[in-house]
């Protein structure tokens, strides 16, 4: 296992004036055994974060260290990482045994080591009975797990994970994070895994990483990043629904973009006047979408609650212990 340590990196394409630069100064120390997730929306440079730690893209500016060792000019086969891939990358034409020895027969390993390595990796992930099988016998996620059974067969330093539950459906997503974590919890090796669904930052971080536009915003644990959001777009990019963002705060300075979290409001007889749009039933909650001072307002309440009607007008109360404010001209968040 290793520590990753990425002190400014920056990515660019092309050269001179018409450089196109991607990724702006990342900053951030990844302990050793430590499971750290980049998570952002579609463009905002986190593969290619990940692609520069695996060497499969090169780095423009900055330093990377794996472990004691500045990787910057190594080839990924001399970093010692193993990397999943979304699209699961497996031969068809091989059993899901030769998939996951392929690695080690190429480094020569001997026969005994390679079955040793490649049942105990089954076993982890409960694959034993399927390594005489080929991948197009497998559902998506038994694939995902071959892929993932050829990274631990390795034996790496480092684990890279590439949005390796995208192509799954919602039920196998789940399954599959437990499967993660899991994995994690056993072999306790350096992991950075790489997704835009803040449902899986949230479940598998031990800290994460949120990107932006090639900026990284905040790199804390996931209570750090939903309690206490460093900008607007952490505060709206993390948390479903996302906290409510008050241009026009019905208290508050000017200059000043007020947050709260939809179930940090409380229905009241008096409070901030809220419009009732529509309601939402999920089950054991509902949200209510309303207007308040002519913007959005979504409020999160238990089961039981009454429910509104659209036009309706309720008051609500934030808890103050529970306000957000935020600088209006750079979204950053303004010391308590």
């Amino acid at each position: 296992m290793a520590s990753i340590s990425l002190r400014n990196i920056v990515k660019r394409y092309g050269t001179g004036p018409k450089a196109n630069q991607v990724i702006h100064g990342v900053n951030a120390e990844v302990k050793d055994g430590e499971f750290v997730v980049i998570v952002g929306p579609s463009g905002c440079g986190k593969s290619t974060l990940l692609r520069m730690v695996a060497g499969l893209e090169e780095i423009s500016g900055g330093e990377l260290r794996i472990g004691d060792r500045v990787v910057n000019d190594l080839e990924p086969a001399q970093r010692d990482i193993a990397m999943v891939f979304q699209n699961y990358a497996l031969y068809p034409h091989m059993t899901n045994f030769e998939n996951m020895a392929y690695g080690l027969k190429i480094a020569k390993v001997p026969k005994d080591e390679i079955k040793a390595r490649v049942d105990k990796a089954a076993k982890i992930l409960e694959l034993g009975h399927l390594l005489e099988r080929k991948p197009r016998e497998l559902s998506g996620g038994q694939r995902q797990r071959v892929a993932m059974g050829r990274a631990i067969v390795r034996q790496p330093q480092v684990f890279l994970f590439d949005e390796p539950l995208s192509n799954l459906d919602a039920k196998l997503r789940a399954q599959t994070r437990l499967e993660i974590q899991k994995l994690h919890r056993e072999l306790g090796i350096t992991s950075l895994f790489v997704t835009h669904d803040q449902v899986e930052a949230m479940t598998l971080a031990e800290r994460m990483i949120v990107m932006n536009a090639g900026n990284m915003e905040q790199f804390g644990t996931p209570e750090e990043v939903y309690h206490t959001p460093a900008s607007t777009f952490v505060a709206s990019f993390i948390g479903s629904p996302p906290m409510n963002l008050l241009k026009i705060a019905p208290s508050g300075k000017p200059g000043t973009i007020l947050g709260i979290r939809p179930e940090h409001l409380d229905v009241r007889s008096e409070g901030w006047e809220v419009t009732v749009e529509t309601v939402e039933l999920l089950g054991a909650e509902r949200l209510i979408y309303g207007r308040v001072h002519g913007e959005q307002l979504i409020v999160r309440v238990e089961e039981g609650t009454h429910s509104p009607a659209p036009n309706a007008v309720i008051h609500v109360v934030p808890r103050a212990d529970r306000l957000h404010a935020f600088d209006a001209t750079t979204g950053k968040r303004i010391p308590d």
